[in-house]
């Protein structure tokens, strides 16, 4: 059952405005959720750590029969489990879908499986490797697969583990390399790959793209970019096609990487280890400085809790339109939401204890969704801005804002509303009221369920003002 909960907290920009963001309580029961995805339709699709891919309905019910089930095939201590999905582009018409998990062996595993062709809910439970990469520590996986708009295949490698990337995984490009010659696939460690999953290469399940920079380099034509240490994450967005990357830092800063699109081919560099962050951590042997590519944005390492990024989406949903065009993420150790807009303006969130934040997720309309590791709670991202800049402006007010058994208008006497209309967010007329002809004007709320509400008010002139009302 659908359970509401929600969590009001405000946030405070450099520019002095507020923006309140609200986490509303979606889906209860999740064990270790880690990536949420959707596959094109109203349905979202939980990854837990152990190996289940759960179905979340519109309603926020839990299909009791798993979409797919890989707890045999991984291993799944420590940052090692099922991590990552992502649907083909064309999954309506051929039915495929990506994985990456870590297997028995605790190495890497990119791999396909299709849907039930007779059960839209089910999975067949045969799937076809693409990639094994060995991991040589059991951190540092990364984790995350996507789709760009141009149809490839990205794969999101973490450096390979341990601290301090020791065996130089990150800036090497070199087959020759002694910690890479008995495993040549380590090559793939500390990059972004990108494969062709609609064609293949000989004894390959996969094709590569031809504008990758490397794709006439036998051995590495995989790779698109180098110098990630773990990238927890990374995303695009859905309407321009940018890239967004969260790289989790070593012991000083977590970094925000935000590439525009079109993406180029020309082979980016990161900067780890070289880097962390905009700082200098190991340069010895490493490229010049102005061939790397620094963080969009970065933050200190174990400030106010932080430890560890958590890469989410830009929001492009149209439910909220104060987050519109704002990347909205987070920090696994410091239970804290943040919105950065795309001049590098950043809002924090109070904190919402008891989560740990392991994944945030998009559904096929935009709206965005907060995963809590700890807490097995799929949250809805809800922006609070509970009054329009019209609406205050005009004279009116509303208080209390959350609300519980009523609330009160005000206004002034010189802009008097007459009707009052009350809306739920799909837009459904739930109350209408003609107004005394005085200053305030209290409304009763018992008859209406926790959540949040749209409250418009007409004045005798027929000018309309909307503000939202959250009722505890």
């Amino acid at each position: 059952m659908k359970k509401i909960l929600l969590l009001g907290i405000t946030l405070l920009s450099f520019f002095g405005y507020t923006q309140t963001i609200a986490l509303q309580s979606f889906a209860t029961g999740f064990s270790s959720p880690v990536e949420i995805a959707h596959a094109g339709d109203s349905r979202l699709f939980v990854v837990q750590k152990g190996g289940l891919i759960r179905i979340l309905n519109s309603n926020g019910t839990i299909n009791a029969t798993p979409f797919l089930n890989l707890s045999s095939l991984i291993s799944s201590g420590g940052e090692r489990g099922l991590l990552g999905l992502a649907f083909h582009p064309n999954y309506a018409t051929n039915g495929f879908f990506f994985v990456n998990y870590t297997n028995t062996a605790g190495n890497t595993v990119i791999a396909r499986y299709s849907v039930n062709s007779g059960n839209p809910n089910i999975a067949n439970t045969t799937g076809t490797i693409l990639m094994t990469i060995n991991q040589p520590y059991t951190n540092h996986n990364g984790g995350s697969i996507k789709f760009g708009s141009d149809g490839f295949l990205y794969i999101g490698m973490g450096d390979g583990g341990s601290g301090g990337d020791p065996q130089g995984y990150s800036q090497n490009l070199s087959l020759t390399n002694s910690n890479v010659v008995s495993n040549p696939s380590r090559i793939y460690l500390g990059k972004m790959l990108r494969i062709d999953v609609n064609t293949t290469a000989p004894g390959l399940n996969y094709g590569f793209p031809s504008t990758n920079p490397y794709v006439n380099e036998a051995g590495k034509q995989e790779i698109w970019a180098i110098g990630l240490r773990n990238p927890w994450k990374f995303s695009f967005n859905r309407l321009n096609g940018d890239l967004w990357i969260a790289d989790v830092g070593q012991n000083a800063f977590e970094e925000l990487n935000r590439i525009q699109s079109p993406l180029p081919n020309t082979g980016i560099n990161f900067g780890w280890k070289c880097y962390e962050g905009n700082e200098t951590y190991n340069t010895t042997g490493c490229a010049a400085a102005s061939t790397m590519t620094f963080p969009f944005y970065q933050y200190p390492f174990y400030s106010n809790g932080t430890c560890s990024i958590t890469g989410g989406y830009v929001y492009t949903g149209s439910s909220y339109p104060n987050l519109q065009n704002k990347y909205v993420f987070g920090d696994y150790c410091d239970n804290r939401i943040r919105v950065i807009d795309n001049n590098g303006v950043l809002v924090t969130s109070a904190v919402f204890s008891g989560n740990d934040f392991a994944s945030f997720g998009e559904d096929h309309l935009g709206e965005l969704y907060a995963a809590g590791l700890s807490s097995g709670t799929i949250f809805k991202i809800v922006d609070t801005s509970l009054a329009n800049s019209d609406f205050e402006k005009s004279g009116f007010s509303l208080f209390p804002n959350p609300s519980k058994e009523s609330f009160t208008i005000k206004s002034s006497d010189e802009n008097l509303a007459t009707k009052i209309d009350l809306f739920d967010l799909t837009g459904k007329l739930l109350l209408t009221k003609k107004l005394e002809n005085n200053p305030e004007n209290t409304i009763a709320t018992t008859l209406l369920s926790k959540g949040m509400y749209l409250v418009t008010l007409e004045t005798k002139n027929g000018t309309s003002y909307t503000t939202k009302l959250i009722i505890e």
